[in-house]
């Protein structure tokens, strides 16, 4: 019986993490990893609200001092989303840094310390398999435990934040035809501002919400307009249907008093076809080419503005290499301390200076050229940017497709 237990094959990796109680999985990765690989240190990094910093989970349920989340080693794979090895001397060894990405939605950083000799190309390749393994199981883990949310955090959540992080999808996605990254500020006092999408085998719904207000009132809005948006699109009906269910939702709730200025967008992914519905203030530019230029739509009524308001659908085209950027109102609005608006120049400078980066960092940079326009981190308003990098389909044409700007994708 012995002798047929040891030739019995290890389970995965995956399988152990998998059978993990939520609050021990660290303990579970260190333990697999020092089993399997020789590692002498494992510490797992999460990315915290406003991506400044990376927090390591080092002693559940309190975390370690933070590390920088864009400088050092553990920044750098971070930021460059490829693994990085670092040397150490005393005593000798390696200590490998792996980015923790779960479908395009950057969560942190796994850092594991190998001795001498032990960090391979194979082995680092098989740790950065592991790193994907435990994030996804982070994720999972959120839904029945709040370590991993108290680790995200360097200081307390208002109660309006904590409803609309928990109402969001993620920070990005990512798929053969696309990559999505996104941003909110104030991160640990949002209020009104959300994005959303939804992905299936043909098709991308991506929304962006500014609900009215501040605080608990504008979260409260904000989680109407988006479950309602929500509810219609699982219903299977059209986008102008979808914005005319949730305005007729909203209206019902709140009598006109208060609204949710929404952008719609709904791609085709194997044309690059886009039907939009601009339903209030966020902004929407595309750049092509070098060029960077706002995409002009039909402004309609915001959300609940009045009763059964009706909504028609707009159509423009992408094209592979494209990437489009939606801000908020919190974005394109907001003045300096000696009022002057930040307003499209400025916007467009930072687009064009962040056009080599990755959709994750330029939706960071907008918010930080915001930050610095204001002249401090506490924003009046919130501010929500969306950056998305159109790659299309393999094999698919989009130029010849029907659906060019000012054209109805349907005609």
């Amino acid at each position: 019986m012995d002798a047929v237990k040891a030739s019995e094959p290890l389970p995965s990796a995956e399988a152990v993490l998998r059978a993990a109680p939520p609050h021990a999985l660290v303990a579970t990765a260190r333990r697999l990893l020092a089993e399997r690989v020789g590692a002498e240190e494992m510490t797992l990094l999460l990315a915290d609200y406003g991506l400044t910093v990376l927090q390591p989970v080092s002693h559940l349920p309190h975390t370690g001092p933070p590390v920088p989340a864009h400088d050092g080693p553990a920044g750098t794979a971070f930021l460059s989303q490829s693994p990085v090895v670092e040397v150490l001397r005393e005593p000798a060894g390696h200590l490998v840094h792996l980015p923790i990405t779960v479908r395009g939605d950057r969560l942190g950083v796994l850092s594991v310390r190998l001795p001498a000799g032990a960090a391979d190309p194979d082995t680092v390749l098989r740790l950065g398999d592991f790193a994907t393994a435990l994030g996804h199981e982070v994720s999972t883990a959120d839904r029945d435990t709040d370590l991993y949310h108290l680790a995200r955090r360097t200081r307390r959540l208002t109660l309006a934040a904590e409803m609309q992080w928990q109402l969001l999808p993620g920070r990005g996605c990512a798929r053969e035809e696309y990559v999505i990254g996104a941003h909110l500020e104030p991160a640990y006092a949002i209020g009104g501002d959300n994005f959303d999408w939804s992905t299936g085998a043909d098709r991308l719904v991506l929304t962006v919400t500014d609900g009215m207000g501040q605080g608990i009132d504008a979260s409260l809005l904000t989680s109407l307009a988006v479950g309602a948006l929500r509810n219609a699109r699982r219903a299977g009906v059209g986008l102008a249907d979808q914005a005319s269910l949730a305005d007729q939702a909203v209206f019902a709730q709140y009598g006109g008093k208060v609204y949710a200025s929404t952008l719609l967008l709904d791609f085709d992914l194997a044309t690059g076809g886009v039907r939009a519905v601009d339903a209030g203030s966020p902004q929407l530019f595309r750049q092509r080419a070098g060029r960077t230029e706002r995409i002009e739509l039909e402004a309609q009524l915001p959300l609940g503005m009045f009763e059964e308001s009706p909504y028609d659908e707009q159509t423009f085209q992408v094209e592979p290499g494209d990437r489009l950027i939606a801000v908020s109102t919190g974005v394109h609005g907001t003045r300096s301390a000696a009022g002057d608006l930040f307003g499209e120049r400025a916007l467009r400078q930072i687009l064009s200076a962040t056009r080599p980066a990755s959709p994750h960092e330029t939706a960071r940079a907008v918010v930080a050229g915001l930050i610095e326009h204001y002249g401090s981190k506490d924003l009046t308003s919130d501010a929500a940017v969306v950056c998305l990098d159109w790659n299309g389909r393999r094999g698919c044409p989009t130029a010849d497709q029907p659906g060019q700007d000012g054209q109805d994708a349907r005609s």
